[in-house]
């Protein structure tokens, strides 16, 4: 089974003895990268290594372990239909008996890893602000929604930062560089304070504000009246562009985390410009508490 507990920490503090699997080497197409970790006890695991006959081995082989009392092992497989998996590549594995120094390191890489997670702010509490939350909350970034009525950010049931803020633009200041901005209140003047004081970062991965083309128009003519920076070109408007009809805020929502963590984990190398202006969903936009405006 898998385990039920939240961190590595809590894993590895209720299990006597845990063997790490880790992905010493990978040549070809692989599920999961070199480096990649799991952490297999008797009767839970914790992390993937990717699926499949890959991982079902991996866990097998670790289980035997901790039955025979075995300190390490390694495994070489391919991943082609010798093990029934069609990736095509092959894969090497280290398999580990932790000990109590191992944990210790472990964790310390887990909690560094959590502390670097790309940040994604959600500004707006509504509808599909709520809906993003929930969806971003079992996605490797810290997320942080911020709205100005306590009532709203009441309503956030997920497991997020909530901030209750009378000038959400400090929060956009004081952010880290390379976060995400998904701009979606229930005003427009708002909204347009916002996308703008994001794009005047110059180092934002994302910068994204619900609406639609003639929102777009509108936003770009406000930006050249009242704006000395910022490029209008970087900004995502309408945001989960994918011409679905379906306008429920969590299928909004669905499209637009897509739309951010393609853009938080894409390869800077292999990116190719980006369609700054897709075409809109239809000639309305849809707001945070599921009306039409």
């Amino acid at each position: 089974m898998v385990s039920a507990v939240r961190s590595l920490a809590e894993f590895l503090g209720a299990e006597k003895a845990v063997v790490r699997v880790e992905l010493s080497r990978v040549r070809g197409s692989s599920p999961r990268g070199e480096g990649t970790e799991m952490f297999v006890a008797a009767a839970a695991l914790w992390g993937t290594i990717g699926g499949g006959q890959l991982e079902y081995r991996a866990i097998e082989t670790a289980r035997e372990m901790l039955r025979d009392g075995d300190l390490s092992q390694s495994l070489d497989l391919p991943l082609g239909p010798e093990i029934g998996q069609c990736c095509g590549g092959r894969v090497e594995m280290i398999l580990t008996r932790m000990r109590g120094s191992d944990m210790r390191a472990a964790i310390r890489r887990d909690s560094e890893a959590t502390e670097t997670r790309p940040h994604v702010y959600v500004l707006g509490a509504g509808h599909v602000g709520r809906a993003l939350a929930d969806q971003l909350q079992h996605l490797p970034v810290h997320c942080v929604v911020i709205d100005t009525r306590p009532e709203e950010i009441a309503l956030c049931s997920a497991d997020v930062d909530t901030r209750v803020r009378a000038i959400p633009e400090i929060d956009i200041m004081t952010a880290p560089a390379g976060s995400a901005f998904i701009v979606l209140t229930h005003d427009h003047a708002l909204d347009f304070l916002l996308a703008s004081s994001a794009l005047e970062r110059g180092d934002a991965a994302y910068v994204g504000m619900i609406g639609s083309a003639t929102k777009r128009v509108k936003f770009k003519n406000w930006m050249r009246r009242n704006c000395e920076s910022g490029d209008i070109d970087k900004l995502i408007c309408p945001i989960g562009a994918s011409g679905s009809r379906d306008k429920r805020p969590s299928l909004i929502a669905a499209f637009v985390v897509a739309e951010v963590m393609a853009e938080l984990t894409s390869e800077p190398a292999a990116a190719g410009p980006r369609e700054t202006g897709p075409t809109p969903r239809s000639g309305h936009h849809h707001d945070q508490r599921g009306m039409w405006a």
